[in-house]
This record gives structure tokens, sequence and C-alpha cells, in this order.
């Protein structure tokens, strides 16, 4: 978002650099000798900033709150920075293209030519689902240069999923060579897996990871240190996953038969409470079973029941943030109804993800506190949400030739509108009707013009509704639960000024109890009881700990 000194300057285009123009803290911007009034050169730099922060919105949604993707084009080949390390290649047309050949290249070719070499049931996990990779996209290939989507299987999110993650750790802490080596190592290669899943949920949800030295085996100690970027936290994270013969590479030898999915869970949560943390907690332990579509696993409450019942035996001061995931994808690598759950609970933490009857405003409250868990959650249930462009673009933008984005306050001309050929008018507003797939715009000529729109650009708008119009515009969608459409409330009302708040319930019986409340207070307060005029006076129940998708 930062403008280049030495660029030509964008807020004015006086043509000149912006260290000489709009740049110069020196600079008069009422002086007689400019050609734009300053009233607009403030206004097109609050276009051009806003438009900016919308860009940085979407690259955020894409690829979460760690280090963007630093890429750029040059001479025909696409340049991709890694760390300190560049890669290039001309065949990369978006991102995924690049992850392939990454985990090639990182894993290394000669490793790779001779697992190849095996037959396929012998060949290491990652060959084996590369083998079947290839074979999926020579199905969905169309023998064209063209872009091709192709459906998203558990086995993209394995293979991809894989090589993103140890993107993500070169890139924005650093690769070492003990992940290479125990990825390759069979035996210990659902470990090293399972942590880079959980690496690469604390890294999209803002947190700086410091790995752990494990060359050092005189002490116990955790996988690595997470610090939130939200709140400043440092937190100690312990990952494990339950071993199932026949599953990531493992046997009968050194894998359960059980097919109680939380056989193992208590036996992982002591020993990762064993491990010494000089911060909070935060314990992933993957119950690794399959993917039940549709329905709550019948896995969770169990595993709730045995969370609860390691809450009678902490010791004093003994406190963890437990996030008991599945990872399914690996179970049903050729279809597309996989995805991943996690159940939270807060270990000693009264507080969170406890079942209970709460007050909206309560439950707010509760989150806040816990905002960092919350994040988390967050971050695993859009696991692994692979970026398609290199730039943070939209796909709909970055491949479909026919596609053209609207942006609120562009101009454009719109063929066959009037008796002429067409008419230039600057966007106002606009919005999708996604049941109709088509575009209503409003424009300053005071038509309302509608536009069909293609699948791929209904999916962006989709996963972009509220910054999809090039600014913050808020578009209107339907709320999960009671809480989301409380807390949708509280995001707006929080900006407002307090007099609005106090005008708005000065006719309240305890109007002057209310003046007193703080100004957070008296917006989740207001809230919650237009909420409840809205949805009934039905105290919803606290059940925040459960994500899947």
């Amino acid at each position: 978002m930062k403008i280049g000194r030495n660029q030509i300057c964008p807020l004015c285009n006086s043509g000149k650099k912006y260290k000489k123009c709009c740049g110069n803290p020196l600079l008069n911007a009422a002086t007689s000798s400019s050609s734009f009034p300053p009233s607009r050169v403030s206004s097109e730099s609050s276009k051009i900033l806003e438009r900016m922060e919308a860009d940085e919105l979407i690259r955020r949604q894409q690829q979460g709150l760690g280090r963007g993707i630093i890429a750029t084009k040059f001479q025909g080949r696409q340049l991709v920075a890694v760390g300190n390390t560049v890669y290039h290649s001309s065949k990369w047309k978006t991102f995924p293209d690049f992850l392939s050949d990454y985990l090639k290249m990182t894993l290394g070719e000669a490793w790779g030519n001779s697992e190849i070499s095996k037959p396929i049931e012998d060949r290491h996990t990652i060959l084996q689902w590369y083998h079947k990779y290839c074979e999926h996209q020579k199905a969905h290939h169309d023998g064209t240069d063209n872009v091709k989507s192709m459906p998203a299987t558990g086995l993209v999110y394995c293979y991809l999923g894989l090589a993103y993650n140890l993107y993500l750790l070169k890139h924005n802490v650093d690769l070492q060579l003990r992940y290479i080596e125990r990825l390759k190592d069979i035996n210990n290669f659902q470990g090293a897996y399972y942590e880079l899943i959980v690496a690469n949920c604390l890294i999209r949800a803002g947190f700086r990871l410091q790995l752990e030295d494990e060359s050092d085996e005189m002490t116990k100690h955790c996988e690595f240190s997470a610090v939130s970027g939200k709140t400043g936290k440092i937190y100690w994270v312990e990952a494990k996953s339950r071993a199932v013969a026949s599953m990531l590479g493992k046997s009968t030898k050194n894998g359960t038969t059980n097919k109680d999915p939380t056989c193992m869970l208590s036996k992982h949560l002591n020993n990762a409470l064993l491990k010494p943390a000089s911060g909070e907690r935060l314990i992933f332990i993957d119950v690794n079973t399959g993917f039940e579509d549709g329905a709550t696993p019948a896995w969770i409450e169990k595993a709730g029941t045995k969370l609860d019942m390691k809450e009678k035996d902490l010791k004093a001061g003994q406190t963890a943030y437990v996030f008991v995931t599945n990872i399914a994808y690996h179970w049903n690598l050729d279809s597309a109804k996989v995805g991943a759950v996690i159940l939270a609970h807060g270990l000693g933490i009264s507080d969170f993800a406890k079942k209970g009857y709460f007050r909206l405003s309560e439950i707010y409250r509760r989150k806040q506190r816990h905002i960092d868990a919350y994040d988390m959650m967050a971050a695993f249930a859009d696991y692994p949400k692979l970026p398609e462009t290199f730039d943070g673009s939209l796909p709909s933008d970055a491949f479909d030739g026919n596609s053209k984005r609207l942006i609120i306050g562009g101009t454009y001309f719109f063929e066959g509108v009037g008796e002429e050929e067409g008419l230039t008018a600057t966007v106002t507003s606009a919005t999708v009707a996604e049941h109709e797939k088509r575009m209503y715009i409003g424009t300053d000529k005071g038509q309302i013009l509608i536009r069909p729109i293609s699948d791929a650009v209904l999916a962006d708008y989709r996963s972009h509704r509220d910054v999809f119009f090039g600014v913050l515009h808020r578009q209107g969608k339907t709320a999960k639960n009671e809480y989301e459409f409380y807390e949708d409330l509280v995001e707006i009302h929080m900006a407002y000024p307090r007099e609005n708040l106090l005008r708005l319930t000065e006719k309240w019986s305890d109007a002057e109890e209310l003046q007193k409340l703080s100004h957070e207070d008296l917006v989740l307060e207001y809230c919650e009881r237009i909420s409840l005029a809205v949805i009934g006076n039905n105290w919803r129940q606290d059940q925040p700990s459960t994500k899947s998708t």
C-alpha cells in the first residue's frame, strides 16, 4: 500500500514524481500554481487509498495474515520469492502451478525419482499422492494452454496443501532441514505432516512462529512457540496425531486398529502437558478418522467427555487451549465432500468453549477475551485455503478474459443501453443477486443496469462480497445463527457516535443507567436488545466450540 517516492504521483495525475508532488511535506497544496484544488486532490487521494485498502483486504482474505506472496513477471517468466530464494518458470500461470513444482524442488529430484522407481504401492505417501495428482490433472486438461479449473478433492488438498504448508513455513519463518528429513522418513511423516498443518493455520491467523531446536535432546520441548500479531501473547504449541494402521504410511506395527477415534486422546494430552511451557499452551490433537458429511461426528461428544474428565485432575495453575481436530482429506482422496472439523476446549479455562446458557453480550465479551483462540479456529475451518493468483487479485479478473470487475466510483461504457450505441456512466452502487446470477448497477445517470455474471465471478463475489466492488461496501448476508446476527449488529454500531446511540435509547425505561455505560458496553447492550426484539427473547446456548467445513 506504500507509494514509492520515485513513482509517478498517483494522487493528482501531475506527471511528477511523488516525492516532488503530493509526497513532498513542504508542498503547499493550496498554491495558485496547482492545476487541481485541494478538495479534488483530497477526493482523488481518498478514492485511491480506499481502492488500495479493498485490494489489500482481498489479498488477506485469500492469503491470510502472514507475509504476502512476493512475485512478479519478467521476460515471460513468473518469479516467486520464498524466504531468501527466488524461483522462476515460464509454465506457472496460477499459484497452484508453482506449488506443485515447489514441493518437488523442496523434497529433491533425486529422492522423488528414487521413489517413483518403486511400485506404486511401495512408494512414499507423498509420491502416491503425486501419481494420483498427475492423473487428476490429465483427466481435466483440455489440451490447450488456457487456465483450467479442476475439482478440489481430498487429493488436491493433501498434495497442494503440503506444498503450501512448506511454502508458508519457509516464507514466514524458516524451512529447517529437520522437517524435510522427517517428511521423507515414512515413520516420521505423519507427525511432521500434522505439525505443518498447525503451522499453516497459525501463520494465516497472524501468529509469528519460532521453531524449537529439536537437536537438543537433553530437555523436552514443544514443537514451536507462537506470538499473536493481534494481542502480543506468547503461546507454546504442541501437535499430536493418532497413528492409524494403513493410513499415512503407518502399519499395525506403529499404528492402531482401534476404531475409536478418541482412543489416544488422553495419552496425547497428558504427554503434551508434561512439556515445559513458559507461556500459555495451544495443544492440537488430531483424531485421524474418516470425514462425516453433514452431521456432527460421533467422536465429538466422546472427546468432550474425556476433556471434561481431565479438568478434575489438573495440577494447580495448569491450563491449555485444546483443539481436537480431524483433518480427513487423506481418507477421501477422490471425493470433493471432505473437510476439517475442530473441537475447542478451555482446559482449566472457565470462560472459553464451555457449554451453558449466556447472554449474547457475554458470549461477545468471552470471544474478545480469547480472540486468539477464535482466530485459530477460523483458520483451521478454512484449511488449506489455497491462493489461486500470485498478486492477490481475484481469479475471475486474472484468468477470465471476458470478465471485467466493476468498481464503485469508476466510469465505464455500457453497450446496448438507451437509443444510442451505449452509455458512459459512473458506477455509484452495485450489488449481486446470487440466485439470479445477475449484477444490479446504479449509475450517476439515474439508471439501474442489469448484467449477467459468470460462475467464476459469482464465486469471487461470494468469497469477497464486502470489497468485491473495490470499496468497503457491506453487502447483505444471512446470519447462520442468533449470535452471528448479533455480532454483525455490534460491528456496525461500534462506529456509531455515542450521542446517536443515546438518542436512540433516550425513551427506554433505564435510559439514565445506560448513559453511565462505556461506549462499548452501551453498544453491546443496545444491539442485544435489538437482536432479541428481532429473533425473540430466547437466550441461546453458547456453542462456539465446534467448527467444520
